[in-house]
């Protein structure tokens, strides 16, 4: 009963909301066609102040201009209210007003009395120059801004909607995040475009009040004399006292408007409200140094105020002590202080480093993580994971970054549970410039090679990117190049990262979905160690486990037949998974519709290389060992090489084929020159697989010196 109340309660209640705003815009219209008593007139002219300050005060505490998108319509709103007010009164003082100056109600009254002093010509020149204030200066101004910034968003949504749709490609953001960029860009320019509209709506404001207080006067004192029998001195008192009071009480909510419409279309971006910012941008004591001494100097000079100008200095120069003293404060290292029994206790944290991806920075690199200065390589770094975690199959853990006095100044170091991958240098206020091959003019800077690819490279300064880029050059910046090498690093070593965890988890989630898999799989044929074991291999290989359920068909399958063998292994499983799921890892190489680009061996090389496998296995009846001889695996290592090149000239993918049986044995071969070059078996090509042979790498008979490896002319067997 209680829950079908609360519902009717919520239902009723945005119901009342929903009818506010209809039942507001009817009282607008009551109060331009029909009487209104003179309570209600100045209950409205109280609601209508009231209004103009709450606008004004969410309007300074407002981060940023879309945290207050309804402001165009709320001072459409506004401004109704004020000239409905406006007529209502109007009304009232040419009707009542040859009854005094209470006539109109208290609050026309007490703007007349308070704030002009009773006297019609004072109120005049102050309307004036009120209207002055907010017609030419600031209604003017917010127009203009609005109108520019209008023009230059709406100029800029193609490059904000491309800049989205990079960061999207790049994993720096998920689908939903840069569906609310998109909505926030297009938020923007509807917002802006608005605000160009409103602005008119308070310049008509401005212009109406000042006709409106042109007809109070004139249409008064004809009343006055030719209806009320008044004296026309008589009537230009009471009716220009009127008038002007009534002016005032419409001129200052709509001087807040104004102040409110210039402070939103003026903001810039920002994580503070307006006092914040303003706040911590004149926080700096350097800034008030100068001050305080130009204060001294003028208070100092004969026939100053010496009384008014040197206190001045002395507060500014205490403001300066301040800040310098509170800005030494906040740059100091926090200092924690051990207890006896702290400085005596070691724990399990002092002797192991739980973070397995670590990246260690010179102090020159700091700034790149430092969040006052946006943390460029922390936002990359989040990205790289993203998509990592997205291409790999498997959430890859947190990287630390942490700073090492022990490395020069801009330099890094990537690690894996303490295993340097690589390392480099990196200068955090220059470019990188990557020579693509086609550069026209050299550029001179820093020269060296790109950490990632081994381009060669320069470091340049900003001021160079345009020549840069238009002599050819990539030109990125070193979070980038710091991030791409980790990118490159941890996808050569994605095995490294990969345990008894990730395998649980991949497993638990695959449960949700098909748990007779999971089931049929472990803890029979395959414990949770098998299961590891064999995805680390397909990772090491270049395999990805995004499908994962596709591979535990394959392993299912594979350890059955393994079990027919009379010596079974990971290897033979492996190898099994790869048949079975050779169709993957050719898509991930070329388009569907387009052939495989191979490069294979020919019959008396493979022969030499089957017979060389099958001696070494038959030294300790487990193929261990490594059989081919090291001078031959070094010249096949070189034929591929140079078989290969023209491919990677070309930053085309290819893969190396061979039989089942030496696929392994090249693999390790190839591995420590070639090793994002995949090495696939004749049974892992599907049937109906067009493949492209671009080179063949063949052997002559060996000679004193060694066997002889060359290279023919490519083959098309497509």
């Amino acid at each position: 009963m209680f829950g079908k109340l609360s519902l009717r309660r919520g239902v009723f209640g945005d119901t009342a909301k929903a009818g506010i705003l209809p039942l507001a815009t009817l009282l607008l219209v009551v109060f331009m066609v029909l009487p209104v008593p003179v309570l209600i007139l100045d209950i409205g002219f109280i609601a209508n102040i009231t209004i103009a300050l709450a606008v004004l005060m969410v309007a300074l505490n407002a981060a940023k201009p879309l945290d207050f998108s309804s402001f165009p319509t709320v001072l459409l709103f506004a401004t109704l209210l004020r000239l409905a007010l406006n007529v209502a009164s109007t009304r009232v003082v040419l009707v009542q007003g040859h009854n005094g100056p209470d006539a109109a109600g208290q609050v026309i009254e007490a703007f007349g009395n308070f704030l002009i002093g009773g006297d019609y010509v004072v109120g005049i020149f102050v309307f004036a120059i009120l209207m002055i204030i907010n017609l030419v200066v600031i209604t003017k101004g917010a127009g203009r801004v609005s109108e520019v910034t209008a023009r230059f968003t709406l100029d800029a949504m193609p490059g904000k909607q491309m800049a989205i749709d990079a960061d999207l490609n790049a994993g720096l953001l998920t689908p939903e995040e840069a569906k609310v960029r998109r909505q926030d860009v297009a938020t923007e320019s509807d917002f802006y475009g608005s605000m160009d509209g409103a602005s008119k709506f308070v310049k008509g404001d401005a212009v109406a009040g000042v006709l409106i207080l042109v007809i109070n006067i004139i249409g008064g004192i004809i009343l006055g004399t030719a209806s009320h029998g008044m004296a026309i001195g008589d009537a230009a008192q009471t009716y220009v006292l009127l008038a002007v009071g009534d002016a005032l009480v419409a001129q200052v909510p709509a001087l807040l408007l104004s102040i409110a419409a210039a402070a939103i279309v003026t903001r810039v971006a920002s994580p503070m409200d307006l006092s914040g910012q303003i706040g911590s941008q004149f926080g700096n004591g350097k800034a008030w140094v100068p001050v305080t001494g130009i204060l001294t100097v003028i208070g100092l000079l004969p026939g100053m105020p010496h009384f008014i100008i040197l206190p001045a200095a002395m507060l500014s120069g205490y403001f300066s002590w301040r800040l310098f003293r509170q800005a030494k404060i906040d740059s100091a290292p926090p200092v924690e202080l051990e207890t006896p029994e702290q400085a005596n206790h070691i724990d399990w944290g002092d002797v192991t480093d739980s973070a397995v991806l670590n990246i260690e920075i010179g102090y020159g690199l700091v700034p790149m993580v430092d969040e006052r200065k946006g943390a460029p390589l922390m936002q990359r770094l989040t990205g790289i994971r993203r998509q990592l975690s997205r291409e790999l199959g498997f959430v890859v853990p947190l990287v630390r970054v942490k700073d090492n006095m022990a490395l020069e100044p801009n330099a890094y170091r990537i690690e894996i549970s303490g295993v340097t991958l690589g390392e480099d240098q990196a200068w955090p206020d220059d470019l990188l410039a990557l020579d693509s091959g086609d550069v026209d003019e050299v550029l001179k800077g820093h020269a060296c090679k790109d950490p990632s690819f081994g381009l060669d490279a320069v470091w340049i300064s900003p001021e160079k990117r345009s020549e840069a880029v238009v002599s050819g050059y990539t030109v990125v910046d070193p979070s980038t190049v710091i991030a791409t090498h980790f990118n490159h690093l941890i996808s050569l070593n994605a095995s490294e990262l990969f345990g008894m965890d990730e395998a649980q988890g991949l497993l638990d989630n695959l449960k949700e979905i098909a748990p007779h898999l999971v089931d049929g799989l472990t803890p029979k044929p395959l414990s949770l160690f098998q299961i590891m074991s064999i995805c680390r291999s397909l990772l090491e290989e270049g395999v990805p486990l995004k499908d994962f359920r596709r591979l535990s068909e394959a392993m299912v399958e594979a350890a059955a037949q393994d079990a027919l063998r009379e010596t079974s292994s990971i290897n033979n499983i492996v190898d099994g998974v790869r048949k079975r799921i050779g169709s993957l890892i050719i898509q991930s190489l070329v388009p569907i519709k387009m052939p495989l680009p191979v490069i294979t061996l020919d019959a008396e090389l493979e022969t030499l290389l089957a017979q060389a496998i099958k001696n070494g296995a038959g030294d300790n009846g487990s193929g261990a060992s490594f059989p081919v001889e090291p001078g031959l695996s070094q010249k096949i290592l070189e034929a591929v090489e140079q078989a290969a090149g023209p491919a990677r000239a070309q930053a085309r993918r290819f893969a190396i084929v061979t039989s089942p049986l030496a696929r392994r044995t090249l693999l390790k071969i190839l591995r420590p020159r070639l090793p994002e070059t995949p090495v696939l078996s004749f049974e892992e090509l599907p049937d109906d697989k067009a493949v492209e042979v671009i080179a063949v790498v063949g052997s002559q008979p060996a000679t004193t010196s060694g066997t002889d490896i060359s290279t023919d002319q490519p083959k098309d067997l497509a």
